[in-house]
């Protein structure tokens, strides 16, 4: 899961509509940490969370 990303990539959590855009910072043994608009910086566990990337 979300091994395609890549810092710089913008993404949306799927459940957390309201946290806004997301620009990913990092990607490291599965933690992936995104900057979100309305939220600010959230270290995610991609094990758990499929983040929808936006193009």
């Amino acid at each position: 899961m979300n091994d395609f990303l890549v810092p710089g990539d913008f993404v949306r959590h799927p459940v957390q509509a309201n946290w806004g855009l997301g620009q990913v910072q990092s990607v490291i043994d599965g933690k992936i940490t995104v900057n979100f608009e309305h939220m600010g910086k959230v270290v995610i566990d991609g094990s758990q969370v499929e983040l929808v990337m936006v193009t």
